[in-house]
């Protein structure tokens, strides 16, 4: 896999692990910096080394959203066509995080805005330091809060009521009132720590069938509960026809922990 130029990557055995690494700004996001994540999240989803994917900040904070001055300044002199060009770029980065089929989890801690919070709204799961502060800051800016997908997703994360809240008013979320409200999925002062090892956890169990879990989880927002029945029918259908189904028998049969392979 090619080296990231606006981020950082390592491989942890079967775990990898994107690292947002401006500190000295709270790691915001570029014009490039966001065009590169959508990339790779599509080039993760052909790997099949990655099983689990960790997303996080370095220096103490996640995400700080948008840079002012390499992203906000230049949209305010830009025409129609590139405004449009962006905000679709943008959205394309939260779709290739939706459709690339490892979970992944977000450790957040410090800062946590703007786009910073639509990395961790995207993510699959999301774990926070004490000090996490989530902010969808985008009407302090003058702009709506339905960006990259926030008014579909934030409403089924933590309500319809709670997540209006946040968009109309922009105000910061608390890592323990996130967790109340079911956007975090724990606490922690180690958050990278838990964040790693519930990734390996997902990494060492059936990927196939996690892949298949993210991918209802994300079309069943759209359907009816009938055809949803009739969707899950035919995705379990199809891996009861998979190596790891028959390795989870036999292992339940010897009375011993399956090892799943992902095939």
């Amino acid at each position: 896999m090619t080296e990231p130029k606006h981020f950082a990557w390592r491989a942890d055995g079967a775990v990898g692990v994107i690292t947002l690494n401006r500190p000295e700004k709270k790691n915001p996001l570029t014009f490039e910096s966001y065009a590169e994540l959508r990339d790779f999240f599509i080039t993760l989803g052909n790997d099949r080394s990655v099983k689990a994917i960790v997303i996080r900040g370095e220096g103490q904070n996640f995400c700080s959203g948008g840079d002012v001055h390499e992203i906000i300044g230049p949209l305010t002199k830009m025409a129609p066509a590139g405004l449009l060009e962006f905000t679709r770029m943008t959205g394309d980065l939260v779709k290739a995080m939706r459709h690339c089929p490892q979970p992944i989890i977000a450790a957040v801690e410090g800062v946590c805005a703007g786009a910073g919070a639509i990395l961790a709204m995207a993510s699959d799961l999301r774990y926070a330091a004490p000090s996490a502060k989530t902010a969808f800051l985008f009407v302090r800016v003058g702009l709506a809060g339905c960006d990259m997908g926030a008014c579909a997703m934030l409403p089924r994360i933590v309500g319809q009521g709670r997540a209006a809240e946040l968009l109309y008013t922009g105000r910061t979320m608390s890592a323990q009132e996130g967790l109340a409200w079911g956007f975090y999925n724990g606490i922690s002062e180690e958050v990278l720590k838990i964040s790693l090892e519930r990734a390996k956890d997902l990494a060492d169990g059936p990927t196939l069938a996690h892949a298949m879990t993210k991918k209802m989880l994300h079309e069943e927002w759209q359907v009816g509960v009938d055809q949803a029945i009739d969707m899950e029918a035919v995705a379990q259908a199809e891996l009861m026809r998979t190596n790891d189904f028959r390795r989870a028998y036999d292992a339940f049969a010897a009375k011993r922990k399956p090892a799943f392979e992902g095939d």
